[in-house]
């Protein structure tokens, strides 16, 4: 298993995906900044209600709420829309995807018939590659605001450490379902259509409409999407971190020993 773990870490830092990803996911923290930073200046604020712009009262509060921010909050402002997820989900059905358009998995799963070890070695790879993309969207997330006139107040190192952890645990868990997704269909395609669709909250907010309607409860408030939106905020007491733990840690069993059911049953 680690030996597929090590052969996986080099293809992925060989991979010129994950390199676009990784550029994706700062260009969009940097138009998020920008969008931010023209919305929260009162002088772009003035210019448009003189140009005969609808500007209310509630937009230059909105502006001083951006303006006041911490650095924790803005970093939850910039990263819990979703696009982590997509892009982390798209970069693992990729990674996937390229071991049965190559004929990789053919060969490593006729080298190693214990298939436990691949799904075990993917799993720790999602792990490396939502880790990284979580890190670096924490980093300019901190790093751009300033260079766009933003300057959010100073959070604590150990606030910021915590954050990172318990938003990429769900992040992890995504990679996982990418796994699973690409293992079930065998597509690139539909694995990023799925990626996008459960990473924007589309089944969540489905879900959610269907169980308010029917007063049940909202299980949509475990789903992936709403971890990062509503979960993994600055400052979660502890009922959310259980909500994360419990959420993660099924989620991930499922993904798993699907994962594992899949390339056990299915002739690869």
């Amino acid at each position: 298993m680690l030996n597929m773990f090590r052969m996986d870490s080099r293809r992925l830092f060989q991979s010129r995906t994950f390199y676009i990803i990784m550029a994706l996911v700062v260009a969009l923290i940097a138009f998020i900044c920008l969008t931010l930073a023209i919305i929260s200046s009162p002088e772009v604020l003035d210019a448009m209600e003189q140009s005969g712009a609808d500007v209310e009262a509630v937009d230059y509060q909105v502006g001083a709420e951006i303006a006041g921010m911490s650095q924790l909050t803005f970093v939850h402002q910039c990263l819990s829309s979703g696009f982590l997820l997509i892009l982390t989900g798209m970069g693992m059905t990729f990674f996937v995807g390229n071991d049965f358009t190559g004929g990789y998995i053919k060969n490593i799963c006729f080298a190693r018939p214990h298939r436990w070890e691949y799904v075990a070695a993917k799993a720790l790879i999602g792990g490396v590659y939502s880790g990284i993309i979580t890190v670096l969207g924490v980093l300019f997330s901190l790093v751009l605001p300033p260079l766009f006139g933003l300057r959010p107040t100073a959070s604590g190192i150990g606030d910021i450490v915590s954050y990172t952890f318990w938003i990429w645990l769900p992040i992890w868990v995504f990679s996982l379902m990418a796994l699973t997704m690409v293992l079930i269909t065998r597509s690139v395609s539909l694995g990023i259509l799925m990626s996008v669709l459960c990473g924007g909250g589309i089944p969540a907010l489905m879900v959610g409409m269907f169980t308010g309607k029917l007063g049940w409860p909202r299980i949509e408030n475990y789903f992936v999407s709403s971890l990062v939106n509503s979960c993994c905020m600055p400052q979660a007491g502890m009922e959310q971190i259980w909500v994360i733990l419990a959420s993660v840690a099924g989620w991930s069993a499922l993904y798993i020993a699907g994962s594992l059911l899949l390339t056990k049953n299915r002739d690869i």
